[in-house]
Formats: structure tokens, C-alpha cells, sequence
């Protein structure tokens, strides 16, 4: 693939040893590996150079855990040419000993939010941000809920096959009104 796609090609040549590897998503987007101590030098090359991808689409944690990957934990970046109309991933992995990558903050401002989201939801930390707080979760919260080990709260639902159960909890919290009621 290296061969036949030129932002491949110069990202490869640019990257040297720091290009990890070179898959395709499903839609058959260009995804490249790169080491974490890179990842602002490709944004920047990509935004700059070439087909300008200067849009970034998202930033994402993923959790590997029970999948059989190694390492647990990447960020994937997605970046948009509106130019030629082209869309090229660039992927980071990280150890789940280490979840800490640089922030791209200074490359794309967009990346504020998708980056506090990201340490919000997977403790992944962006080294550099210039404000990492969580914004969905209270400032106390010590868990990440999209990590795949995060414990699940269980509350059984009422189905038809245990109605019994659940009636005396109806009653008490739904009393029948009056017949006589005008409401």
C-alpha cells in the first residue's frame, strides 16, 4: 500500500522508523501506525504538506482488553482533505502501564475537546494539553467508564416472566386512585 499511495509514501519517507505500520480501516481509509513520540510531527506533516488534511475529524481512545491485542490502549485520529477529499487515520498504541501521548492541541485546536473526552472516558493522559479536566464525569470520579474493565451496574428489568416480582414495588410507588376522581 506504501507504493501505491503517495500521503502513505511521504508520511513513510518523513517518519522513517516512527511509522510502526501501515493497515486500512474498513471503508478502506488509510490507517498508520505511529509511535506516540511522533504523532505531532505526522498531524503537522499531514496539515501542511500535500493534500493539506487539515480537518480533524475525531480523536478516540480504544480498549483492547479480552481481544487478544497488544498493547491495551490507542488513540486513533482521523484527519480530513477538503481538497482532494480524502481521509487518512493515523493510530497511536500505548501500554496500558503508560497511557500518555503527546496532545495535538497545538496542531489542530479542534482536538481540545476530543482529547478531555478521551482522558474523561479512558484515563488516557495528553501530555502538553493545555486544559486536561473531565467534562462529562464529576471532578472526584476515580474510574473511566469506557474502559472495558469499568465495573457495570445491574438492575433487573420487569418482563412478563417476573411481573410477581416487581408488583409490590408498583403498589407502593404507584398507589390506584380513587374511582371517584375527577383526574
Amino acid at each position: 500500500m506504501a507504493g501505491s499511495d503517495p500521503v502513505v509514501e511521504a508520511l513513510s519517507v518523513a517518519l522513517g522508523d516512527a511509522l510502526l505500520g501501515i493497515n486500512e480501516d474498513r471503508a478502506g481509509t488509510p490507517l498508520l501506525v505511529v509511535d506516540r513520540g511522533s504523532i505531532r510531527e505526522a498531524c503537522r506533516l499531514l496539515r501542511d504538506e500535500g493534500e493539506q488534511f487539515v480537518h480533524l475529524s475525531g480523536v478516540w481512545g480504544v480498549d483492547y482488553l479480552d481481544m487478544g491485542l497488544e498493547p491495551r490502549f490507542a488513540v486513533v485520529y482521523y484527519l480530513y482533505s477538503p481538497t482532494s477529499k480524502r481521509r487518512v487515520g493515523l493510530k497511536v498504541p500505548l501500554e496500558e502501564s503508560d497511557p500518555v501521548v503527546p496532545s495535538v492541541v497545538d496542531v489542530f485546536p479542534g482536538a481540545n475537546w476530543h482529547e478531555r473526552e478521551t482522558f474523561d472516558m479512558f484515563g488516557i493522559q495528553f501530555e502538553g494539553h493545555p486544559n486536561l479536566e473531565r467534562i462529562l464525569m464529576p471532578e472526584d470520579a476515580t474510574e473511566f467508564p469506557l474502559r472495558k474493565d469499568f465495573p457495570l451496574g445491574e438492575e433487573e428489568i420487569e418482563f412478563s416472566h417476573n411481573t410477581e416480582k416487581w408488583q409490590h414495588i408498583r403498589e407502593s410507588e404507584y398507589p390506584q386512585k380513587s374511582p371517584k376522581s375527577a383526574w
